[in-house]
């Protein structure tokens, strides 16, 4: 069987200087002899395209020592893939705050900042924002502008993968259909004086769903992670990777109805967050007296143990475990992930009260019901991931060789 020109492929497997650096990354083959098995490719052949891969400065020798060749003879040397070679930028934009970071290609955080960027002063201005971050953070690790290989944002609300824009925000008003890709590299090299890099947006429920999976469950074949914050979004990831629908909109819990006359943000009455998201917990202490102008207030609230802000966490918890029921019975996940501002024991308390009660019990009966491990961070490691495995996907790669001239 044959596929592209390079890419003879045997049992299925692929063979070109891509597919062989992601068996490697993988771990499915970290020697020449397991690559030449997996592939059927020659010693030399696997040789050539390796070449290119350590020309490129993309592949090195292991550190662990040789191994057991798999084709006998004497211990193989091991192969893995070198994270120094570049860095990745990566940011999450909530409605008024934002965080950025500059990582590792393996996912290492090496600096951040955070503060903030209100959405609704407008792309302009927000992108602008970040590439002032950017530059920061490139100068306060020494890293060289030209060492950023790719840019990933994270945005609250439904974004267009195949063209980065989004649709329709509910949340971000002035945005629909604005060319964020465009201008935030266009605001990397302002502030940077580099060259354009590749920018890659997607949903933040989507992003914090990728870096949670792929850092603790990266067994979970089907897991979820719903955000309560402002409004209320989830990420789906399913044999890992995102699932986002037709156009991105899969995953917008926050505008389910629930039967209430509350008005949204969105316009409509009785969506799920107008009732259960953490603006409409501060909004109720706020008719209650209580100061709370935001989801972080809440949260600010819950954390010092405060009865009526955990009471209402709580009520809201069941609002919103009521809904997932219905999508743990459709998806049957193994993970089930809380995130957010009101992510916490009163708002968990009130998931799995409902959740327990109305989803089939074949449904839940392999269901963990967490909360989320990696905090805040966790938009900005699924966003840096969605760079790398986007830039190295085996296809890319032999592009990215060849412009490279190895």
């Amino acid at each position: 069987m044959t596929g592209k020109p390079g890419r003879t492929a045997r049992g299925g497997a692929q063979t070109s200087a891509g597919d062989l650096l992601d068996l490697v990354r993988s771990g499915r083959a970290v020697t020449r002899g397991a690559l030449q098995q997996m592939t059927g490719l020659s010693r030399a052949t696997v040789g050539q395209r390796l070449d290119r891969l350590f020309r490129a400065g993309w592949l090195r020798e292991g550190a662990n020592g040789p191994v057991d060749s798999p084709l006998g003879g004497r211990p193989a040397i091991t192969l893995e893939f070198d994270g120094s070679h570049a860095v990745v930028l990566a940011a999450d934009l909530d409605t008024r705050h934002a965080r950025a970071a500059l990582l590792t290609l393996t996912g290492e955080i090496l600096a951040e900042r955070s503060g903030p960027l209100v959405v609704e002063d407008g792309p302009e201005v927000v992108l602008a924002g970040l590439g002032r971050w950017f530059a920061e953070l490139l100068t306060e690790t020494g890293h060289a502008p030209e060492a950023v290989c790719g840019i990933g944002l994270g945005v609250p609300g439904p974004v267009n993968s195949e063209t980065g824009r989004v649709v329709q925000p509910p949340m971000m008003s002035g945005w629909d259909g604005y060319d964020i890709r465009g201008r935030l590299s266009r605001a990397f090299t302002e502030h940077t004086g580099a060259g354009p890099v590749p920018v890659l947006v997607d949903n933040d429920a989507n992003l914090m769903a990728y870096g949670e999976q792929r850092t603790g469950h990266p067994d979970c074949r089907a897991f979820v992670l719903v955000k309560v914050s402002t409004g209320i979004g989830a990420g789906v990831v399913v044999d890992g990777a995102i699932y986002r629908g037709v156009d991105g909109g899969a995953g917008d819990l926050g505008h389910i109805r629930v039967g209430t006359e509350a008005l949204c943000r969105c316009g409509s009455y009785g969506c799920l967050a107008a009732v259960a998201s953490g603006g409409a917990v501060a909004r109720r202490l706020r008719e209650a007296g209580v100061p709370a102008a935001s989801g972080s207030d809440v949260r600010g609230l819950l954390a010092a143990g405060h009865p009526e802000a955990a009471a209402l966490a709580r009520e809201a918890g069941r609002r919103v475990g009521d809904v997932l029921a219905t999508v743990v019975t459709l998806l049957n996940p193994g993970v089930l992930m809380i995130a957010g501002d009101l992510a916490g024991t009163p708002f968990l308390t009130g998931v799995r009260e409902l959740l327990y009660q109305r989803a089939l019990p074949r449904s839940t009966a392999h269901l963990d019901v967490l909360t989320a491990r990696l905090g805040e961070r966790a938009g900005l490691i699924g966003a840096g991931a969605l760079v790398v495995e986007h830039l190295y996907a085996p296809e890319r790669v032999e592009e990215r060789l060849t412009a490279l001239g190895v």
